[in-house]
């Protein structure tokens, strides 16, 4: 959440925003996108799949997935104003329906991010789909710009390192600086790696490259689950492809009609709101109370680490940033708060930074090796593709005070990292996204009420952007990124549409 580097995965999702190219229409397929035959049938490439092989540094490292998993390479055009020209490839992952009788189709799934790895990904999440994966393949890729689909380089890792520690939230003119200029050398190390490719990794054209997975699979519609970011690609494709469209969930949903300046101070109030929640928790946990920090102890180390950053045992130091985007990390899910009580313990009373760093490392896309995968790159590059918007040291400054008043804790951040595409060397398309699916079937919109990344009214206004007889809202009453698997009555509710095709009354809410 500093100008040295792009907001780590999902906590930059919420001030993206998408649009239309000037060679498609609201209603119609590019040429190119895959037709169909002379009986209506699905026509695309033909898919050579094969035995997984491990991920790549790029896309996260790891181990090879199991046996039932399968990969493959899809050929998609660089700049889809020239269909013809260049090429670059997508990276595939399937795992077949456990059941052929009965099997509905491929489930085509993207997890967020922007910039994170659906190769990677899907192995590791396949167990929460159990129950779909009877009936559908299970599909991933990683989205162009990403991990193996020409993944966006910037820096190295010693590189990155090196920005952590660089103070984001500058205090003096000297601070700013060293700040702007860290900015400058990351944005012209992704120019000088990845020159050929930043123009075209916008949210548009992966919306075209989810039309070729779709007619490589040989479905005549694309049945998608898109969490996070993948809410916003999955309602571009449904606005360039509503006849395309097949049974759709989006979980998770950003607001599309906000900016950036809008997204961030959203996001803001609603990680300070996961902040709260998660503060009454513990205070009120069995065993828990005494151990539980205070907000204003909270706010008391971001400032001593502001100043004096804490040693930990790999021999880096934590950051106030660094702390800002682990104490975030943690707030994703419940599950995860215990770790955020730990780690504010250990930098409250020992002076060390170990968990909290961790925790930072999970969302920068640091691996335990020192090695990053390409999560920050594909997100800058992603979100300065798509956002029009470029911001002055000035309007940061002029709006500094409504993001303090929005959280004393991420707001400062939040407000710095409107920096991040100043400068950038490809111009933004959009403002502000147009999500309009007239002719599409339902989507199914979902939004949870203690969701600090992409807060809840985001849902409301995707499901009111996508047309009255498209969107069907589900809220939830719960904390967290995301629903499905998590509550009991939202996932029953995306199962029965998914696998039943029956789509939840509209305005549901689930407790």
């Amino acid at each position: 959440m500093s100008p040295t580097r792009p907001r780590a995965a999902a906590l930059a999702s919420a001030s993206l925003v998408i649009a239309l190219t000037a060679t498609a229409t609201a209603c119609g397929e590019d040429r190119g996108s895959g037709g169909a035959d002379g009986k209506g049938r699905p026509q695309g490439v033909a898919i050579d799949w094969k035995r997984c092989e491990a991920p790549t540094a790029a896309q996260g490292a790891g181990k090879a997935p199991g046996k039932a998993w399968q990969c493959a390479k899809l050929p998609v055009p660089l700049d889809y104003g020239k269909p013809d020209g260049e090429k670059i490839e997508l990276a595939l992952i399937r795992s077949t329906a456990r059941k052929k009788q009965g099997r509905i189709g491929s489930l085509v799934f993207n997890f967020g991010g922007p910039g994170g790895s659906g190769v990677a990904g899907l192995p590791s999440l396949a167990d929460e789909y159990d129950k779909l994966h009877d009936r559908y393949d299970l599909v991933s890729f990683d989205p162009r710009g990403v991990g193996e689909s020409a993944g966006v380089r910037c820096q190295s890792d010693k590189e990155l390192d090196a920005a952590a520690q660089i103070d984001g939230t500058p205090d003096d003119d000297a601070e700013l600086r060293v700040s702007l200029a860290s900015n400058k050398a990351y944005i012209d190390a992704c120019a000088k790696n990845s020159a050929k490719v930043l123009p075209h990794v916008d949210t548009a054209s992966a919306a075209r490259d989810l039309d070729r997975i779709r007619a490589a699979l040989g479905e005549e519609k694309l049945h998608y689950f898109g969490i996070s970011y993948g809410t916003e690609l999955g309602a571009v494709y449904a606005h360039l492809f509503p006849k395309k469209v097949g049974r759709t969930v989006l979980d998770a949903v950003v607001d599309p009609t906000q900016d950036p300046v809008k997204g961030s101070l959203g996001q803001s109030k609603g990680f300070q709101l996961a902040l709260g929640n998660y503060l009454k928790s513990c205070g009120t946990s069995a065993g828990a109370a005494a151990g539980c920090p205070k907000l204003g102890e909270i706010t008391a180390l971001l400032k001593r680490l502001d100043a004096s950053p804490l040693p930990t045992d790999q021999g880096r130091k934590l950051t106030q940033d660094e702390a800002v985007n682990g104490i975030a990390a943690a707030l994703y899910s419940k599950d995860t708060w215990k770790y955020l009580t730990a780690g504010l313990q250990e930098a409250m009373r020992k002076g060390t930074g170990n968990t909290l760093l961790l925790l930072f490392d999970t969302i920068s896309g640091r691996g335990p090796d020192g090695r990053y995968n390409n999560l920050q790159a594909a997100n800058r590059a992603i979100s300065c593709a798509d956002a029009e918007q470029r911001y002055t040291v000035a309007d940061v400054k002029q709006r500094l005070p409504e993001f303090r008043a929005a959280s004393p804790v991420f707001g400062e951040s939040a407000a710095w990292s409107l920096l991040a595409c100043t400068d950038w060397p490809v111009k933004g398309k959009w403002k502000t996204p147009d999500v309009r699916a007239e002719g599409s079937g339902p989507i199914v919109v979902i939004g949870n009420a203690g969701d600090p990344a992409t807060p809840v009214a985001g849902a409301e206004r995707m499901a009111e952007g996508l047309g009255r007889s498209v969107g069907v809202l589900l809220t939830v009453e719960g904390e967290g990124h995301g629903t499905y698997g998590v509550n009991a009555c939202a996932t029953k509710a995306v199962n029965a549409y998914l696998l039943e095709g029956k789509p939840p009354a509209n305005r549901t809410t689930c407790a």
